[in-house]
């Protein structure tokens, strides 16, 4: 597969993809890389770049399936998503490497299909997993005043409590660290996405009533480290969050709207 992945010089300041604590097997795909965890199937780290300035608007196409340069049994298939309420949630969204020409849109957006690339959420949309899906178009959004250019790293948390079911463990929590270029230097924040509450393994893994739903929160860039036991090295000390509030020790902050986003 020719693709060149995540570039670690997209923005001003070189920033490296995140280093998990585990073996990971790294693969490359159109302006994006997983590092996909063999044991768990499911990817520890991914990173993507974004040229908000060249994002195209690109019709929907590709189907979902296995990188043919992994072993099935080392990535999370089609029959993990089979007869239940779990969703194939993209990490890499769809249209974050779909910028340049339209050929080159196409490619990456449809690379964002195969099954590395994706992970169990729990089905069904509420405000909180709206806001979710909508923080790097946020981000975006703020950083057109100054580079017009994003780095995305999202992956779930590969935590020891992630039930059981169908030869992997569900993820509980995901993580989401944005890192663009400010006025200041390398600037980047840090989001957590919790759906403990909508995972329920009594009747087939179905989704809970959404009475918590998805809650999301910004997080200090630190506590994700801590979390998914990754390095997630320049990007610790360019968090905004301890630079935008007076709340010390910087706690989570929990998220109903994009207003309530620190950048």
């Amino acid at each position: 597969m020719a693709a060149d992945g995540y570039d670690l010089d997209f923005l001003p300041t070189p920033v490296p993809l995140p280093l998990p604590s585990q073996a990971v097997r790294e693969l490359t795909y159109p302006r994006f890389t997983v590092l996909l965890d063999p044991a768990r199937r499911l990817a520890a780290v991914t990173g993507v770049n974004i040229d908000g300035g060249m994002l195209r608007e690109v019709p929907r196409t590709g189907d979902w399936r296995l990188d043919p340069r992994v072993d099935e049994d080392q990535q999370a298939g089609a029959a993990v998503y089979a007869r239940n309420d779990l969703d194939r949630g993209h990490l890499v969204r769809r249209r974050d490497p779909g910028w340049g020409d339209a050929a080159e849109a196409r490619a990456a957006t449809e690379a964002t299909f195969y099954y590395p690339n994706a992970a169990p959420q729990a089905a069904g949309f509420n405000q909180s997993k709206e806001l979710w899906l909508g923080l790097e178009d946020h981000v975006i959004a703020y950083a057109e005043s100054t580079d017009q250019r994003v780095s995305v790293f999202t992956a779930p948390v590969l935590g020891d409590e992630d039930p059981p079911y169908r030869g992997i463990r569900v993820p509980l929590r995901f993580w989401k660290v944005a890192a663009w270029e400010g006025p200041d230097g390398l600037a980047s924040a840090a989001f957590l996405l919790d759906q403990s509450d909508l995972i329920d393994l009594a009747d087939g893994l179905r989704a809970a009533p959404p009475l918590g739903g998805f809650r999301t929160f910004q997080v200090p860039v630190a506590e994700v480290g801590e979390l998914a036991r990754i390095d997630l090295g320049v990007l610790e000390g360019a968090d905004v969050l301890p630079r935008r509030t007076t709340v010390r020790p910087v706690a989570r902050v929990p998220l109903t709207t994009t207003g309530d986003i620190v950048l």
